[in-house]
């Protein structure tokens, strides 16, 4: 698992433009990013363009997000450390090593299991230590863990998971894409009481869809 200097720098040029271009003011979600090594979460054939802000395709047909939508979802879920966050899409793994690298406790579930496999065998070598790993549908989230501070969704969703918004902490903030497959509109919603959330809205994002039982 080999991080050089050339890999160290093209991070660093990468959150210069998180930072600038992007405008990523959280310095949390910066020092992960730059410690982060994504390209040993990739195929080795991208692994030259794994700190150019671009998607690739992983297992299962599904995508590692662009490293500007990682960021902007990251510094929407305003996480401290401590916090108990649940990731909804582990896909590689690359977004649980970033809250991990923010010292967030994280919880992570994922519906495909070639998926699940892989970020496990990732996690394992690059020592990484969710608090939890799970095989499973991501709409019903993980009750038996419940409640969470902050709950991230990284795939997108047609509608909002109403399980996931019992799981979360009152003051507590859910990061999730929703709308149909081609275009995503990414959504902040912050629980004010037990039955009231304040919704805000950041702009239109493609993410891939989200699968399981949407009857929730």
């Amino acid at each position: 698992m080999h991080d050089s200097f050339v890999h160290k720098g093209k991070r660093k040029i990468l959150v210069d433009y998180l930072r600038h271009k992007i405008g990523i003011s959280d310095e949390n979600v910066l020092s992960a990013m730059s410690e982060v090594p994504r390209h040993l979460f990739i195929e080795s054939i991208f692994e030259d363009f794994a700190y150019e802000d671009r998607a690739f395709p992983i297992l299962s047909h599904q995508t590692i997000s662009h490293p500007s939508t990682v960021a902007e979802q990251s510094e929407l879920l305003q996480v401290k450390p401590g916090e108990k966050v649940l990731e909804i899409g582990t896909g590689c793994g690359y977004q649980t090593a970033v809250l991990l690298a923010m010292k967030a406790v994280v919880y992570t579930v994922e519906r495909q299991k070639d998926l699940f496999d892989f970020s496990k065998k990732k996690f394992r070598e690059l020592h990484l230590n969710p608090r939890f790993q799970s095989f499973g549908d991501g709409f019903a989230g993980l009750p038996t863990f419940a409640p969470f501070d902050k709950i991230i969704v990284t795939c997108g969703a047609s509608v909002l998971p109403t399980e996931l918004l019992k799981q979360l902490n009152v003051g507590g903030k859910i990061v999730i894409p929703m709308g149909p497959t081609d275009e995503q509109i990414l959504y902040r919603f912050t629980k004010t009481s037990p039955t009231q959330f304040e919704k805000e809205e950041f702009g239109a994002y493609k993410f891939v869809p989200m699968l399981g039982n949407t009857n929730h």
